[in-house]
């Protein structure tokens, strides 16, 4: 049979003899796994960085001969598919071990999980077989990629875990520019120099070059403005009020967390790692997420003991605990962070307002009621009024509670509202030693060179961190020590583009990507009524 469509094949739209001709090839489907493992592989603990900026190339080779969107789609679900397994196998471990579901149970949603984020690498491939006759891979692939990162990160609560510029996070001069496009610029830059390497290894021209230099000209500018944006930072900060801070990481077994006969060893803990790494006077005590394993508000011996830590080092103190609200019907129960003044006074709150999904409240209860397993040791939380900042000494400090850390518009809405600094604190015991408490930490670097504020970060089994504006880290713990780490840090008022405007740069793609459709869709009717025109002269 010969296909007699050639338009269909220069398209990559599918016709019967092409789907026959042209099935997908060991090969294809082996540069397809390849680009998935090199995606996971760019990210921590098991990876780095640098791979990230060829990560893309088999795929784009494995594409090269594909003639359907069909084709285009199975090969970017493969590429998806093997990429976040690697990166969310640890779901498996949170879900058997605190979940207590078998085995099977949580391999199965943690595939199902891989398989609707590798819907987006998959729908990636296939419109770059649909634009590429018409636009060019060195538009088309970033576009394309920033428009499908930014739909993941907000559909469905969003899952903005691990979008392709945090894999850059030890790269400091190059994301400096995340306080001009957020970290969807440094994704957007990846992408693109992932394209011109494909194009100058497998087509060879004057033109080629030339947009080859021209994508490099775009990178080296990028890494002078980062140079440049460190040292005028370092200046600004340079007489900036600052406040001597200690973060305590207890590291609590997660399993004893919530057992009333660890209650006291817990706090005991706690304090003498605060009283031993006390700040000087009026300095700030941090503890972790869920530090204390009871309800801060109830009146006991052991919030008494709690209080007493701001006494006793004279310091402000923020720390984690579950709180409730008592209703008519019903009670409320938030995840929040308290803040207590050098006189032990409460003088501030903070629920957590972004909360997630079967792990802090339990959607589709009533569709999936195993799943309610899995917020056992944590209770059914409701969501906080907004993201409202503390104030310490007339200082306004903006707090993000464990996954908010990897919010952009959290860590944003603190700074318009005049936060000086973010404090990050966390539980990452869920997580045991996989590699989710490294990928977790490194998303965390981005919130601090977006704002340009200081973020300190209290986990208590870690990564605990101090992070300066410049995303360089200060200092940090390893996982599963009990630790402390006491340092000054900065106040920081310094705008940023990105605060100010947000994701320009995203709408900037979407706006692209639907002048795309539209220029197609006309090109394609001007040649159909062009043949029409030629059949009717006949």
């Amino acid at each position: 049979m010969v296909d007699n469509n050639p338009k269909a094949k220069e398209q990559g739209i599918e016709t019967p003899c092409s789907t026959f001709k042209k099935a997908l090839t060991r090969k294809a489907i082996f540069l397809a796994v390849a680009s998935g493992v090199l995606l996971f592989l760019s990210f921590p603990k098991y990876g780095s960085g640098w791979l990230a900026w060829i990560a893309l190339i088999p795929l784009f080779r494995a594409m090269k001969e594909v003639v359907s969107i069909r084709q285009g789609l199975l090969l970017g679900f493969i590429a998806g598919l093997v990429c976040h397994i690697g990166m969310i196998y640890w779901i498996t471990f949170v879900v058997v071990s605190y979940g207590y579901l078998p085995l099977y149970t949580g391999i199965i949603l943690m595939l199902l999980l891989a398989c609707y984020l590798s819907l987006y690498t998959a729908v990636f491939a296939a419109g770059i077989v649909f634009f590429r006759p018409k636009i060019v891979l060195y538009i088309l692939a970033p576009v394309l990629w920033i428009c499908l990162e930014y739909c993941k990160s907000h559909l469905l609560t969003g899952f903005p875990w691990e979008n392709l510029g945090y894999s850059q996070y030890l790269n400091n001069n190059l994301i400096q520019f995340a306080d001009v496009s957020g970290v969807f610029g440094l994704s957007f830059l990846i992408v693109l120099v992932n394209a011109a390497f494909f194009k100058l290894s497998t087509y060879k021209s004057k033109k080629k070059l030339v947009l080859a230099g021209v994508v490099f000209f775009i990178v080296a500018g990028v890494l002078i403005y980062g140079v440049q944006r460190s040292r005028q930072i370092d200046k600004v900060l340079h007489n900036a009020a600052q406040i001597e801070v200690s973060l305590i990481q207890g590291n609590i077994d997660q399993s004893i967390k919530w057992n009333e006969g660890y209650q006291k060893e817990t706090i005991n803990i706690y304090e003498q790692l605060s009283l031993q790494n006390a700040p000087a006077v009026g300095g700030l005590v941090v503890w972790p997420e869920t530090a204390l394993p009871f309800n801060y508000q109830d009146a006991n011996n052991l919030q008494k003991q709690v209080r007493d830590i701001s006494l006793k080092t004279k310091s402000w103190f923020i720390f984690g605990s579950t709180s409730y609200e008592n209703s008519k019907n019903d009670t409320n129960y938030y995840n929040s962070a308290y803040l207590l003044s050098p006189a032990g006074e409460i003088t501030g709150k903070y629920d957590k307002v972004h909360l997630v999904p079967y792990g802090e409240y339990v959607p589709l209860r009533n569709v999936f009621p195993f799943i309610i397993k899995l917020t056992a040791g944590m209770g059914d939380f409701s969501a906080g009024a907004g993201y409202y900042p503390l104030t310490v000494d007339n200082r306004k400090i903006g707090v993000l509670i464990c996954y908010e850390g990897i919010l952009p518009f959290a860590a944003r809405t603190y700074k318009k509202e005049g936060a000086e600094l973010l404090v990050n604190i966390t539980n990452d015991a869920w997580f045991g030693a996989t590699s989710a408490p490294f990928q977790h930490f490194s998303m965390a670097v981005f919130r601090a060179v977006e704002t340009r504020l200081y973020l300190v970060r209290a986990a208590n089994t870690g990564i605990s961190a101090i992070i300066d504006p410049q995303g360089q880290i200060v200092a940090q713990t390893n996982i599963f020590k009990k630790a402390a780490l006491k340092e000054n840090v900065k106040y920081s008022n310094i705008q940023t583009v990105y605060v100010k405007y947000g994701d320009i740069l995203v709408f900037v793609c979407f706006g692209l990507v639907f002048f795309f459709f539209v220029l197609v869709l006309w090109k394609g009717r001007t040649k159909n009524d062009g043949r029409k025109h030629t059949r009717n002269d006949k």
